[in-house]
């Protein structure tokens, strides 16, 4: 399978310590904290914030892993069966190929 890379034209950062504030208030039972955003993608001028999941995702574009490999690297981090979490991966990467986002 194809390793998956992000579009190197992109401008984009990630903000490490709102996945924090993010990942603790999951943890206090606030299931609508995954929607919140903490990467953030810069595209023909429009911002784009990337919910939990999509960040997750996101950083493990960097050329290494192919589309199983990302949904491995997700199970282990938070305990999710690989069914659900490589639908996730695949939607998510369909929507950055669509709009141009990989390399």
């Amino acid at each position: 399978m194809k390793k998956l890379s992000r579009n190197p034209d992109l401008v984009w950062r990630d903000e490490p310590e709102e996945r924090e504030v993010i990942l603790n208030a999951l943890m206090s039972g606030d299931e609508s904290a995954a929607d919140k955003g903490w990467v953030i993608i810069i595209d023909k001028g429009s911002m784009h914030q990337l919910n939990l999941l999509a960040g997750e995702i996101w950083l493990l574009l960097d050329g290494t892993l192919d589309e199983a490999g990302v949904a491995n690297d997700l199970v282990e981090r938070y305990d999710a069966p690989f069914e659900e979490i490589i639908e996730d991966v695949r939607e998510f990467i369909a929507e950055c190929d669509e709009k141009g986002w990989l390399a």
